[in-house]
């Protein structure tokens, strides 16, 4: 376990150490904003790739389709902590789908 965790562990404290020298340089500070952008557009293309897998989801498209306005308006209009909004709403998700594949005990009675 600490082999896997320690070259990457290593790696991210260089990088925000790296950071914390040259952020106030214009050009770094464009990178990462190119960067951002980069991030943004990959999590949409994964978004989309998993689009087709929300017809066999327990909640259904509609559901992920208002959790997804309401995370977006947690983080960009309301502007919560992400990680706040990840855990809860996240949490909150994955509850729902337990419930919904966990079977009720009128339900196990039927069989």
């Amino acid at each position: 376990m600490a082999g896997l965790l320690c070259a990457p562990s290593c790696i991210v404290l260089s990088l925000a150490l790296a950071y914390a020298h040259f952020n106030q340089v214009p050009q770094v500070q464009a990178a990462l904003r190119g960067m951002g952008a980069v991030a943004a557009g990959l999590i949409a293309a994964t978004g989309l790739k998993l689009l087709p897998a929300l017809a066999r989801h327990p909640l259904g498209w509609r559901t992920a389709a208002l959790f997804s306005v309401v995370t977006f308006i947690a983080v960009v209009v309301v502007r919560l902590p992400l990680a706040v909004v990840i855990f809860g709403i996240g949490g909150l998700c994955c509850v729902l789908t337990w419930r919904r594949l966990t079977p009720t005990p009128a339900a196990e009675e039927e069989r």
